[in-house]
């Protein structure tokens, strides 16, 4: 299932590209269009029925991208739909999912790349399996801290960043530890780190629990 998992997000790699590629055609020739909706089937040939000058090799071209594209969309739904319904994962990702900001492709990615929570004595244990973990160093009273580890799960280190960019604008809670940073002088990809080893100690204590997340709003501001 890990295996199906990696290679669902592989096809969204990959679609992900044909839409770059797609942009990158249309702006090489210098044709004005809508980037919100460029990618939708409709739009795409009402598009290239009326641009004048491009030559037939490029409009060749856009068609076999887009067309490429709607097959990697396509395929990497099929996948992501039978693992959730998974009888192994249903319950396990619907627990997780019960954190604001946590949608199912992260559920399943911590379920399947975890496997079994409680080889995890500690949250920081954890933290550091997900490549969120790099060395503190002071100098001259002033503390910093250095590049993150190569020892982690880069599967489950690259969904839990994209994961973190996105969960501050559900989860109240992420959202503050993301201000706090900023407030400190932390940089945005300092501050999504934080937020992600912040996630990193909900999952791993909603999965260990089996129990649903709940906010204490007595400790929010304790957080």
């Amino acid at each position: 299932m890990r295996r199906v998992l990696r290679y669902r997000n592989f096809l969204v790699r990959e679609a992900t590209r044909m839409k770059n590629k797609t942009a990158g055609l249309l702006m090489e020739t210098g044709a004005e269009y809508d980037k919100q909706r460029v990618h939708g089937t409709r739009y795409f040939d009402a598009l290239l029925g009326r641009l004048e000058d491009i030559p037939d090799s490029v409009l060749d071209l856009l068609r076999l991208t887009h067309s490429n594209m709607k097959v990697f969309d396509s395929n990497q739904k099929k996948p992501l739909s039978a693992l959730s319904r998974h009888p192994g994962l249903k319950k396990r990702v619907e627990l997780l999912m019960t954190i604001q900001g946590v949608g199912e492709t992260t559920a399943l990615a911590w379920a399947l790349e975890i496997d079994d929570p409680g080889r995890f004595s500690s949250i920081k244990k954890a933290v550091s399996y997900c490549g969120f973990c790099s060395a503190q160093h002071e100098s001259a009273g002033k503390g910093h801290r250095g590049p993150l580890s190569k020892q982690r799960n880069k599967h489950l280190q690259t969904m839990l960043i994209e994961a973190a960019k996105l969960a501050p604008r559900w989860n109240p809670s992420l959202a503050w530890v993301y201000d706090k940073e900023r407030s400190r002088g932390a940089n945005k990809n300092q501050a999504t780190l934080a937020v992600a080893r912040k996630l990193v100690a909900y999952l791993l204590c909603v999965d260990k629990t089996g129990k649903p997340f709940e906010r204490r709003e007595a400790q929010k501001d304790l957080d």
